[in-house]
This record gives C-alpha cells, structure tokens and sequence, in this order.
C-alpha cells in the first residue's frame, strides 16, 4: 500500500502501521519496508522501492497511482475520461469512448439491437453510413464465403489507416486508434 502527498494521507498512518519513505515520501505500510530499515524509525526509513532502486517514471498525475510502464498508465487514464459518449444505437450517454459505446452495441447489451450478431451488423451498416468512417472500412474481405455484397459484414471489415492492421470489431479499431495513434475521439464522438 503506497500513498503520495503526506499532508492528504496523514489520517491514514492512524487506521495501518507504516511511515513515510525517506527518500521518495511515499507513505507505505510496515510490509513496504525491510525490517532493517523499520527498526531505523520514523524519518530515517527507506522503502524496499527505494533500496533497490525501483523507481516508479509513471505516475497518475491526477490520483498518484503508479504503474511499470506508458502503456499501463494510457489504459489507466481512461478511468479519468468523463462519461459523456453516446451510444450510437440507443443513445445511452454513459460512455468514457467511442470504443466503450460501440463495444455496448457489440456485446448485444444494447437495447437496440438485440444479438451480437444482429449488432455486430446494426455497427457495420452504421460505420457504412459514416462519412468518416470510408478510410477506415477494407475494400474488400480477407476471406469470401457467400457475398460481402449480400448485406452481411466480411470477417475483418476495418482497417487501420496508418498501420494497415484489420480488425473485426469497430471497437477494437477505435481502441487501437486511441492507444497506438492517439486518436481518441475517432468518429467525432
């Protein structure tokens, strides 16, 4: 258990037993330190982090979580996106992204269009009808089996632009978007 920011986390010491860091302040339970560096004390013990040289490059800037890498931190930060994305179907507003919204339609939990399969097609036309969305819809099906032409959806019907990477879900494009080229709000939602 580590917290940041000593004067917010004070009353915190009073309900576990630990201390600040010396070298990181970081607050850290007794299980955060070695026993050798417990018995120092209060103000002189430093976190097994801090020993051995862990350190924590990025950090949540907005609630301090810590994490081993960029891309764990990008997923992280969507919990901090507001809810304010539609579903495009049902009009639900209730989404962080694009991605999250689509892929309500996806699972078949909408409750405008019952299915997964039913949704995956409701997605596919709507994508179609998308003038934004013609860079990113293949011209034609990895596999042909029956007729891409014959109303139903190709296996991997999206494409990554700058990557060139199919997908078989709209929301796994607008999330490849989001976390790999930086385009979150894909679609204009």
């Amino acid at each position: 258990l580590r917290f940041h920011q000593k004067d917010s986390f004070d009353h915190h010491s009073i309900f576990k037993m630990g201390r600040y860091c010396s070298d990181c302040g970081d607050w850290c339970s007794n299980r955060g330190f070695s026993s050798n560096q417990w018995r120092k004390g209060d103000g002189n013990s430093r976190c097994k982090d801090c020993v051995n040289g862990v350190s924590y490059a990025y950090r949540c800037g907005q609630c301090n979580r810590t994490f081993n890498n960029q891309n764990e931190l990008n997923m992280h930060m969507q919990v901090h996106r507001p809810r304010d994305v539609a579903c495009p179907v049902c009009g639900d507003v209730r989404f962080r992204s694009g991605a999250n919204a689509v892929q309500h339609v996806e699972s078949g939990y909408c409750t405008g269009c019952k299915g997964q399969d039913n949704a995956r097609n409701t997605i596919f036309q709507f994508a179609n009808k998308q003038n934004a969305m013609r860079p990113y819809l293949t011209s034609t099906p990895l596999l042909t089996n029956g007729g891409y032409n014959d109303g139903s959806t190709p296996d991997f019907p999206y494409q990554c632009g700058p990557c060139n990477k199919r997908f078989r879900h709209l929301s796994q494009l607008l999330q490849h978007n989001d976390q790999k080229h930086g385009q979150a709000r894909m679609l204009g939602y």
